[in-house]
């Protein structure tokens, strides 16, 4: 490998050694289809071309390289409707859960506490309780298509009350225990679920946080729950309280191996609802089917991740995160999956890379935020723990910027960064990473296979630049549906509104010789005079100075021809102020334009997120323009309700004119 610290923006700071390209999971797969007797050029873009113009042969080949058992009758690999109508493998059969679980034996998981213990999960262990707790549901009469939900964090429970679910053909959504009630029940109402799995505690910052009140509070509010069971032990001192609704404990249930029992189902039976972040109005409750979900698991973790047999995947996220899902998936393709319950940056972010030394991790997979933090301290990880078994670390949940390119290879190492995008609505990612290409600072280095992704301008067209994340092909994870949506009217207007058969996505995106950048939500990009700026512009400027936390941007119409644009910022410990006001604005003056100088800087106490990581900013965007908060936000669903009251007072209009402070 070859690493250039030093590398300015687009240019190559990360090259991989070409000895060790054949044991990539990508060459393996070109190889594999130039057996098959594909005439196929050498490299990455190569296998893309061939994967997106001949889409069936690359799923195909996909399930068959995998070992992905198909039960029914062969035939076509779709049925020939364009989307949102495509299906895939008609009259194909399989178990999302039979996959991650059969023929694999040594460590399945390994689950990491707060405190640091230490508990490993085999695949007999995990096989033992995913059919105890498969034959338990089954007992209490949940069946093929009803639904299962949970209020669990990030522990060994979660993947087995997962597969168990799918187990029996019964659908699966969960929440992390920090949600609040309302958005909770905001999802969960919608499924009508016969079961719920609860922690009525958890772990958090060394301290036991009880929620049975507000568990309590979410079961008053579904009458169909026919049966709670307790996780407890996570939270030690907050044991599980009483209910109206029959009630078991956990242990009780697994304690008493079984052998899974898995349901063959459709390929398009519904495995899962995970739900948008659901800021405003009722949540999207997004149904992916066992079989779509199992090949963009597979090709997201094979392809764009290169994660490997016996490679140990620590991935940091919550229940709650569609990335958690892509953990849980790791050991479908043979990796053991590390499952870190609690804060993983408590008592600091230093915390992540000691429990990647710890647990000899080969792949890491943290957020954008995350890596920024850690370029705010002094922490270098590669001086400081043994992390010579870490191979690649990924990174998403919002764009990564230069500085934090640099960070990584200045104070991690000889690494390969993956910097990746995807969303909720697909189960994994657009674009992501090439294993046998360079990095380059700033850019996301190619699409992912099997994903025909372009760039389009508003009159749907190629865009000569930034433009529309749009998917010019179907891909099998695609959604089925939207849960309650019986017409499909509010799938189709999600996706399909803006350009009629070809999926839009939301995102502001570029694509160049470089690689790809993505620079936000399209519906909170930047539009000053014409001309569009994405919010993560911004942030690479902003958020790379000394003097700010992090910050959050928004341009916001008023009226007929008013256009407001104020930066928030959390400014970081003993900075002044005025010190800042001027670091913000040369930054941009020099970096981007004049033109794209805020209207005011208004210097907050912190910046909102989802319970997810993300920010805010179309909410913020709609108190701007005059909305009122609670109709634009779900307290339960943000990361700092109050917060939000104070925003709301910030941007409170005056005379049709926002708020200057």
């Amino acid at each position: 490998m070859i690493v250039d610290v030093s590398a300015a923006e687009g240019e190559v700071i990360w090259r991989p050694d070409p000895d060790s390209a054949s044991q990539t999971q990508t060459e393996r797969f070109a190889a594999f289809v130039r057996e098959s007797g594909v005439a196929l050029a050498e490299g990455y873009q190569a296998l893309w071309e061939w994967s997106v113009e001949t889409p069936d042969a690359f799923w195909a080949a996909l399930v068959e390289f995998a070992g992905v058992q198909l039960g029914g009758e062969p035939g076509p690999v779709r049925n020939g409707e364009p989307m949102p109508e495509t299906r895939w493998f008609p009259g194909r059969t399989l178990n999302f859960a039979r996959h991650l679980l059969d023929g694999r034996s040594g460590t399945a998981l390994i689950a990491v506490a707060e405190d640091g213990v230490t508990a490993e999960v085999t695949f007999d262990e995990l096989r033992g309780q995913v059919g105890a707790l498969a034959a338990q549901l089954r007992a209490l009469g949940v069946a093929p298509g009803d639904r299962v939900v949970a209020v669990l964090p990030n522990v060994p429970a979660a993947v087995v009350a997962l597969l168990a679910t799918a187990a029996i053909g019964a659908v699966w959504s969960v929440c992390s225990p920090e949600f609040g009630p309302g958005a909770m029940v905001s999802r969960f109402q919608q499924l009508e679920p016969k079961v719920l799995i609860a922690a009525p505690g958890y772990r958090l910052a060394g301290s036991d946080r009880d929620r049975r009140s507000e568990i309590s509070e979410v079961i008053d509010e579904l009458p169909t729950i026919e049966q709670v069971i307790w996780v407890t032990g996570h939270a030690p001192g907050v044991p599980a309280p009483g209910t109206h609704v029959p009630a078991i404990a956990w242990d009780e249930v697994v304690h008493r191996p079984k052998d899974p029992v898995y349901l063959d189902v459709d390929f398009s039976h519904p495995l899962w609802v995970l739900f948008s972040s659901g800021t405003t109005g009722i949540p999207k409750g997004i149904v992916h089917g066992h079989g779509g979900a199992l090949l963009e698991e597979l090709q997201l973790l094979l392809f764009g991740g290169d994660v490997r047999e016996g490679d140990r995947y620590l991935g940091v996220a919550s229940t709650s995160w569609v990335v958690w899902n892509t953990l849980a998936s790791a050991i479908g393709v043979g990796a053991v999956a590390v499952l870190v319950d609690g804060n993983p940056t408590f008592p600091s972010v230093d915390r992540v890379w000691e429990v990647t030394a710890q647990t000899h991790a080969a792949v890491i997979g943290v957020g954008a935020g995350f890596i920024h933090a850690c370029a705010k301290t002094d922490s270098v990880p590669g001086r400081d723990h043994d992390l010579s078994a870490l191979r690649e670390i990924q990174v998403t949940g919002s764009p990564l910027s230069a500085d934090g390119f640099r960070w990584v290879y200045r104070n991690v190492g000889d690494v390969w960064l993956v910097s990746m995008s995807g969303g909720t609505d697909i189960v994994g990612c657009f674009v992501g990473g090439a294993p046998t290409d360079p990095v380059r600072v700033g850019y996301i280095q190619a699409p992912a296979l099997g994903v025909k992704v372009e760039a389009w301008d508003e009159n749907g067209r190629p865009a000569a630049g930034k433009g529309e994340l749009v998917v010019t092909e179907p891909m099998p994870s695609m959604p089925l549906y939207f849960w309650g949506d019986d017409d499909g009217a509010r799938y189709r207007s999600s996706y399909f509104e803006t350009y009629p058969g070809v999926w839009r996505h939301g995102d502001f995106i570029e694509i160049s010789d470089k690689g790809i950048q993505v620079l936000g939500r399209s519906d909170s990009t930047l539009n000053r005079n014409g001309i569009r700026l994405g919010s993560a512009d911004i942030y690479s400027v902003v958020e790379a100075l000394p003097e700010i936390a992090e910050a959050l941007v928004v341009g916001a119409e008023i009226g007929a021809e008013g256009y407001y644009m104020p930066l928030f910022v959390k400014l970081t410990e003993g900075t002044a102020e005025e010190a800042a006001r001027s670091a913000v604005a040369a930054a941009i003056r020099k970096n981007l334009s004049a033109r794209y100088l805020p209207d005011d800087l208004i210097v907050m106490r912190a910046i909102p997120h989802t319970r997810t990581g993300k920010k805010l900013e179309v909410p913020v965007k709609r108190l701007i323009q005059g909305a009122s908060l609670a109709d634009v936000v779900d307290p339960g669903a943000v990361d700092d309700p109050a917060l939000l009251e104070e925003y709301a007072a910030a941007v409170q209009l005056r005379g049709g004119e926002p708020a200057r402070r």
